[in-house]
């Protein structure tokens, strides 16, 4: 029989093809959709929360624009099942802790915000469970615990824990208690605080039902160090604690059935040659890159990233230091991919995007990459 041509079967056949281009299309633009970026501010000169795209591909950031305002929006943190992004900032010259609905579009609605009661908060972070979430006041030198609803919204909080003491070892700043970070265990049964004022990571039993943290233990690090913020390994079996005062990483062997943490060695970041170089040197922050083979911290003054090498023992070797481009890098953080990092430069008002190799874990600056944002403290990365 002959072919007969049919109109409507052809229409049929073209948007049967259009539709699966057009759903390739989209897959493939969701595969390499760009991340959103954001980044909380300091109390001088930021005035909220800022945002910008990142290409993962290109390593193109594009510039910054403010997605919330409110004042010192220090550090931010993601809930772990939901679009909803949390700071410790100030409203009405309250401090409070507040929640963010993320938009599709990278802006962020307000959705609820609740008063700490002991000053400004330093540090946050969300329970894995999302149940919960707690922040840390250097100020105040507690610990403050709040439930949260299956929405996300703040709801009371349920907890706040005053630490005791100080070591005196490092001139008036370790009178008294200063924690300065807050995160949990890779199995969400422990807390860890590392208090600047008090030379240890105060590890705290996570009760998850009724919201409660029990004090356990400590990590003790080294006299006058100032230990400030903290990482555990890929495989959670290393603490890497960060000691500001002395620039140096204390490495704790971490047993997660006793959830306890010995001390197994202590890296400086920087040379005694290179410290002497600056009138004023201070670690901030440490990474470590999903792969587990590296470790990164950044130094104030010195302002410089460290790269560090990591065996399967836990043992670190120093690789490089490399310059951030940048003034005083309160942050640094690592991109969803681990192939970039960016360096925050409070001082400067720059954020700047290094490229990682994968095999050495070597930086590489991206030239042009820098961008202008209001004193950067902190980066959170997202889908």
């Amino acid at each position: 029989m002959p072919y007969r041509f049919s109109p409507n079967r052809f229409r049929q056949s073209i948007c049967a093809s259009l539709t699966a281009i057009a759903i390739t299309l989209a897959t493939m633009t969701h595969a390499f959709a760009d991340q959103d970026v954001y980044f909380g501010t300091g109390n001088k000169q930021g005035d909220g929360i800022y945002h910008a795209s990142f290409d993962e591909d290109s390593g193109q950031l594009s510039a910054a624009t403010r997605v919330a305002e409110l004042d010192a929006p220090g550090f931010l943190t993601k809930h772990p099942k939901l679009d909803v992004i949390y700071a410790v900032a100030v409203i009405n010259e309250t401090p409070v802790v507040a929640a963010y609905k993320k938009t599709q579009d990278g802006s962020l609605e307000f959705v609820n915000s609740l008063e700490i009661g002991d000053g400004s908060g330093t540090h946050i972070a969300v329970h894995p469970s999302g149940t919960f979430l707690i922040t840390a006041q250097y100020g105040g030198g507690s610990v403050a615990v709040f439930s949260l609803r299956e929405n996300g919204e703040i709801v009371t909080r349920t907890q706040l824990i005053e630490h005791q003491g100080g070591s005196k070892v490092y001139k008036n700043r370790q009178n008294s208690p200063h924690p300065h970070w807050v995160g949990f265990s890779p199995d969400g049964k422990y807390a860890v605080v590392p208090d600047l004022g008090l030379d240890a990571a105060i590890i705290y039993k996570v009760n998850e039902s009724e919201y409660q943290l029990t004090n356990h233990g400590e990590a003790v690090t080294s006299a006058g160090g100032g230990p400030r913020h903290m990482r555990f390994s890929v495989d959670g079996e290393h603490i890497f604690l960060l000691n500001e005062f002395s620039l140096s990483i204390s490495t704790f062997k971490y047993d997660a059935l006793q959830g306890t943490a010995q001390l197994m060695s202590v890296t400086p970041t920087l040379s005694e040659t290179a410290k002497s170089q600056e009138a004023f040197n201070s670690a901030s922050e440490i990474l470590v890159h999903p792969n587990g083979k590296f470790v990164y911290s950044a130094n104030r003054g010195h302002d410089s990233v460290s790269v560090f090498s990591l065996d399967d023992k836990g043992a670190l070797s120093l690789r490089e230091n490399e310059h951030v481009r940048g003034a005083f890098p309160r942050n640094i953080n690592m991109d969803l991919s681990g192939k970039w990092l960016f360096a925050a430069g409070q001082h400067s008002n720059t954020v700047s995007v290094f490229a990682i190799d994968q095999s050495s874990g070597l930086l590489q600056y991206k030239t042009g990459s820098t961008i202008n944002v209001p004193e950067p403290i902190c980066i959170l990365f997202d889908e």
